[in-house]
């Protein structure tokens, strides 16, 4: 099984889409929980899409977060903490492969959880007891050195860093890593994937923790459909972010394109792969 931490900020087109992605593209049994932070844009269709999906079990939980419930702060972060403390009450939380850390603009391609099962039965046989983090290349990995074994069948190097919008992780990752500190995020707008690199490099004692598989395992839609992160970490003052956080033309425009569509486009160019 897999444990999928969903996190959402508009693009509701985006998200719908990855969704499908999901199901459309795993091969082992998945469990969707969605954290859907501070939305400002077409929020009665948010709404009701998640209903219809909870009406047919296609997801786990859906949770809408706001200004409050994130306590002012970097609202990711937040929502990361919430999964983890509802994971941890799971009394089968060992028993799943591994937990999934996505952004609702990362759609994950075909065969992608079968090839982070294998990876982590590698990494376990092979005795990488530093490796808490298992990504594609680059996928934000920095300082990357290539490994003398494969793993999951394919080239693969160790790293540190790494964009939390694609991690796989163990499920023991909040017990063995912790959790964000809050306070130290409030009023703040990334701090994340930045809070856990270095509670990382800390709890391996310098080491290398991240492994990046040489294999295109999903494809970055926010690189050419908008990024959140972009627009939260640029000097506009907070009307003008809310504003252009909505993506409405993007939002047609990837409304109006049924999955075969949309992925067609996706996989076509080139920056989306670069991720």
């Amino acid at each position: 099984m897999v444990k999928v931490f969903l996190t959402v900020r508009n693009r509701l087109s985006l998200t719908s889409k990855c969704i499908e992605a999901l199901e459309r593209h795993s091969r082992i049994e998945h469990h969707i929980y969605v954290y859907n932070n501070l939305t400002n844009y077409i929020v009665d269709e948010h709404f009701k899409y998640f209903c219809d999906l909870y009406k047919k079990s296609r997801i786990d939980q859906v949770v809408f977060n706001t200004q409050s419930s994130t306590f002012n702060a970097f609202s990711k972060a937040v929502a990361c903490n919430q999964f983890g403390f509802n994971h941890e009450q799971d009394p089968k939380k060992d028993e799943y492969d591994f937990l999934l850390f996505l952004d609702n603009d990362v759609i994950v391609l075909p065969g992608w959880d079968i090839t982070f099962k294998k990876a982590w039965a590698d990494v376990k046989k092979n005795k990488l007891k530093n490796v808490k983090v298992i990504s594609q290349a680059p996928g934000g990995i920095m300082k990357r050195a290539k490994l003398s074994v494969k793993i999951a069948d394919v080239e693969a190097s160790v790293g540190k860093c790494g964009g939390s919008g694609f991690w796989s992780i163990k499920s023991d990752f909040f017990r063995d890593i912790g959790y964000s500190k809050v306070k130290l995020l409030v009023g703040r707008n990334k701090g994340h994937d930045q809070h856990y690199w270095r509670k990382l490099d800390k709890i391996t004692g310098s080491s290398t923790y991240s492994l990046a598989l040489h294999i295109k395992l999903a494809l970055h839609a926010g690189s050419i459909y908008g990024s959140i992160c972009n627009v939260l970490t640029s000097g506009n003052e907070q009307s003008k972010k809310d504003e252009k956080m909505k993506f409405k033309n993007i939002e047609e425009s990837v409304g109006n394109m049924n999955f075969d569509e949309f992925f067609s486009v996706i996989c076509k160019d080139k920056k989306c792969g670069i991720w």
